[in-house]
């Protein structure tokens, strides 16, 4: 007999998707653990989320999931049933409006929310300029940066047409909504330990037994989650699964920043979600009438690849800040270029195509929670629910990898094939392959 911890599932990381996973499965009647080698829930990747709630996502899958996730959003108090002593993280539905290349939307996104159910709006030039005061309606395609002449040439054309999403918006406070689902999981019984290190995944006999951590304890647990975000291959090497997945994930450098609202928009009060595929980026309200502007990606951005997870330049460059301030004044003209540079330095937990993997592995009771930064954070409570329903169908004989779990969500009733997060599907073609998902 073990004198270890025993718990019936230990989850590896409490961002806002491990703390969600422990308060479904503690709701679930499991004892749960949730361990993480840093100070606080949520203290990590999560902490400099832009925690956006849109569901403009290249698949079936993505925009479902999404949709499913704003009534989460939209229900938070009664969905976490407790209050937390540092209240409740909010839900600002400030609409969104997204611009850029015609063919993207009409071709893969707004048919899926005619099929979906989701409600949006066609919006031209004089929309916009009527709902965003002192917005530049030029149309910049493709993406480029500063130090390119093309960069500065007046806009060939105007933008054609753009969509407005009525139910889009943001989370306030990410790091405050993980420690919600702290609060709710423990108040079901759930435990977490900070400050606590994974060292190994013990197994025997094919089958996960627990983890010990680096500083001398043991843990004792059937079933073990891997939701370790930037960090999630350190831990798949660990457990000695990453040869046996088809997709794999990496750890990529990511920078967001933050800049005042310029004069003619008091963006803070009278603006919104603007997602820019025309100049590469995306932009939000910020506490203070600030503006929080992030990069999507585009082709000629260089990306960054860390090896290492825990070693890496969190300074904000000079290049990247350039380029996303400087775009973000291409479409708010009146907006200035701060002296000062503000923002954040934090990395991407990507999959090979982008999309995570929701699923469990070659080693029995070792489950994946992985490649979710970027677009993931707003789905993290129907992720759980539906990982929930996956575990629990494996651990009693479902072959998951030959018959896929579906899974019914329970606000929209859609069913959701597991499958599309699969370790070993092929890589989804459909995939915007950036942080679109």
């Amino acid at each position: 007999m073990s004198d270890n911890e025993r718990y019936d599932a230990v989850i590896i990381g409490a961002g806002i998707i491990g703390a969600n996973l422990g308060f479904e499965l503690s709701k679930a009647g499991y004892k749960t653990l949730n361990i993480d080698k840093l100070p606080a829930a949520g203290y990590g990747s999560t902490a400099n989320s832009c925690a956006i709630v849109r569901t403009h996502y290249s698949t079936w899958a993505g925009v479902a999931m999404a949709f499913e996730g704003f009534h989460y959003w939209k229900d938070w108090d009664a969905y976490l049933e407790v209050t937390d002593e540092r209240g409740n993280a909010g839900f600002v539905q400030c609409g969104g409006v997204f611009i850029g290349d015609d063919s993207r939307y009409e071709d893969k996104v707004l048919p899926l929310f005619d099929e979906i159910g989701i409600a949006y709006e066609r919006w031209d030039v004089n929309d916009l300029t009527s709902r965003l005061p002192g917005i530049d309606t030029g149309e910049h395609t493709p993406p480029k940066r500063p130090e390119e002449d093309a960069f500065w040439e007046d806009p060939p054309k105007q933008i054609t047409s753009a969509v407005h999403s009525p139910i889009a918006g943001y989370i306030t406070d990410p790091q405050l909504a993980t420690h919600n689902l702290q609060r709710a999981a423990e108040t079901k019984g759930g435990e977490f330990w900070f400050n606590a290190e994974v060292s190994a995944i013990r197994q025997e006999g094919g089958r996960v037994t627990g983890v010990d951590l680096a500083d001398g304890r043991s843990v004792d647990a059937a079933i073990v989650v891997n939701v370790a975000g930037p960090h999630s291959f350190v831990i798949n090497d660990m457990a000695g699964v990453t040869e046996t997945m088809g997709i794999k994930t990496k750890a990529l450098r990511h920078e967001v920043h933050h800049v005042p609202s310029p004069p003619t928009i008091h963006f803070e009060e009278d603006g919104m979600l603007v997602g820019d595929d025309d100049l590469g980026t995306y932009f939000r309200p910020e506490v203070a009438n600030h503006i929080l502007v992030g990069s999507q990606d585009p082709e000629c951005d260089p990306q960054v690849w860390v090896p290492d997870p825990d070693v890496f330049d969190r300074e904000i460059s000079d290049d990247q800040w350039r380029a996303q301030v400087l775009r973000l004044a291409r479409r708010l003209p009146d907006l200035g270029v701060p002296a000062d540079k503000k923002g954040v330095v934090d990395l991407y937990d990507v999959s090979d195509d982008w999309i995570p993997i929701y699923d469990k592995t070659d080693l029995d009771g070792f489950y994946l929670m992985i490649g979710t930064s970027g677009n993931q954070f707003k789905n993290c409570h129907i992720a759980a629910y539906c990982m929930v329903q996956l575990i629990e169908a494996v651990e009693s004989g479902h072959d998951h990898d030959a018959h896929p779990v579906v899974v019914t969500m329970p606000y929209t009733g859609l069913d959701l094939d597991m499958s599309v997060f699969s370790r070993n599907r092929e890589i989804n073609e459909a995939s915007s392959f950036s942080v679109l998902g």
